[in-house]
């Protein structure tokens, strides 16, 4: 299997899935008089990142993955977002970046150094440790975490949401 095989579609679904997960998010707001600014802010735990930062995160980690895997640089876009809506569109763009990595660039990339910033420091690692060990374990925790934020909350989500749609699963 090609490093863009275990990666590119799996970023793909669950980008997808976020994005529902926001639509039922809004509704819930809407339906139950809910100010959206309270869920967006809340956190599973006081150190943790809230609700908003980790929807950045999955668009983040997603699309910067995929741009350093394509041999691109991967500047962070500010993180300004104050509503579900904005959310939505960085995770849009997010998709963009990841459906417009070919397969060639990320498994070209494989073997070579990926050089990213983690906090003020510069780490360099072999691009399949980098995608697999890193990227994808950080863009599941921040898909995770957000889900579980949602639950919490009182959001109608459960497995079937956050898992998206699978290619070659039935349908319901």
């Amino acid at each position: 299997m090609s490093l863009h095989s275990v990666s590119i579609p799996v970023f793909v679904q669950l980008i997808n899935s976020a994005q529902k997960m926001i639509d039922k998010t809004i509704a819930h707001c809407a339906a139950k008089k809910i100010d959206p600014a309270a869920l967006l802010n809340d956190r599973l735990y006081p150190d943790m990142f809230p609700l908003v930062r980790q929807f950045q995160y999955i668009a983040d980690h997603s699309s910067g993955a995929c741009l350093r895997m394509a041999g691109k640089d991967a500047p962070v876009p500010p993180r300004e977002e104050t509503t579900f809506e904005q959310l939505k569109e960085r995770l849009a763009k997010a998709l963009a970046i990841v459906e417009s990595v070919s397969a060639a660039d990320v498994d070209a990339h494989a073997d070579k150094d990926v050089t990213f910033a983690m906090g003020p420091r510069s780490v360099t690692m072999r691009g399949r440790e980098y995608m697999l060990h890193y990227a994808m374990p950080n863009f599941y925790f921040h898909t995770t975490t957000a889900y579980a934020i949602l639950r919490h909350n009182g959001v109608e989500v459960g497995k079937r949401d956050f898992l998206g749609v699978i290619p070659g699963f039935p349908a319901a």
